[in-house]
């Protein structure tokens, strides 16, 4: 019997979601960055600049932007690694990639960046090869996170740490009821106008609530082998930020 997972709210083969989730971002890759300001009004810059602080990243570092899509996170990782270092920008799907890709090479950023189109399931990289990973917004769309989390903590070096910043569980009950009426009203009619995709940005949604909440997702980092576990909430839980370590 084939092994069956969720693409928001559908119930599909395992196998199956990544060709739909690929569809996805191939449909919203060029409009990626404008509707981010528009769903969050700007917020995801904050978010993605508070997950940037904690990285701990020094010069001379190598670091792993998974699921870095546009590369908002590896353009200032680039930055703070220097021409001694490097910054592997890395997605699943193409059409983000290269996207990314081309945004690095507008910038000049050029000498210390490296891209690979990869399976977060099963990292091409030898052990222990980045001192940083991050994963800003792209582990919900993995069909087998515990696996994928097992498979980041082999290519962190000891010591190294894994900073995952994801949509998460609203804390209050009151904003959760906003939040939800938004995810399922606003955002498709956005995708609609924007990106001329409403479904896309319908399975966004679909798929927030479908991922582990705070607490489920620490307790799997530790499975996977990581240490010193532990999240912070962002905009009252809209968003966590997730960190652990490879001792």
């Amino acid at each position: 019997m084939n092994e069956k997972t969720h693409f928001g709210y559908q119930t599909v083969d395992a196998g199956q979601k990544r060709e739909l989730v690929g569809a996805v971002f191939d449909s919203v890759a060029k409009r990626y960055d404008v509707m981010n300001d528009l769903m969050s009004f700007g917020i995801h810059r904050f978010w993605k600049r508070y997950a940037l602080g904690q990285s701990g990243v020094r010069y001379g570092q190598r670091v792993l932007d998974l699921a870095g899509g546009t590369g908002d996170l590896a353009a200032v990782l680039s930055e703070r690694v220097g021409e001694q270092g490097c910054v592997v920008l890395s997605d699943i799907n193409d059409s983000m990639l290269t996207v990314g890709r081309d945004r690095m090479i507008d910038r000049g950023l050029v000498g210390n960046m490296e891209y690979a189109l990869a399976d977060a399931e099963q990292l091409p990289f030898a052990e222990s090869s980045f001192d940083c990973v991050t994963m800003a917004f792209g582990l919900r769309n993995v069909t087998n996170k515990q696996r994928a989390l097992e498979s980041i903590y082999s290519v962190l070096k000891p010591g190294g740490r894994l900073l995952v910043l994801e949509f998460s569980k609203p804390v209050l009950p009151i904003l959760a009821k906003v939040y939800d009426a938004y995810s399922f009203t606003a955002l498709p009619m956005m995708g609609k106008l924007v990106a001329n995709d409403a479904e896309s940005y319908r399975y966004l949604a679909e798929s927030i609530r479908k991922h582990p909440d705070q607490d489920t997702l620490r307790d799997m980092m530790s499975q996977a082998g990581f240490e010193r576990c532990d999240y912070h909430n962002l905009t009252g839980g809209v968003v966590a930020l997730h960190k652990g370590f490879r001792l």
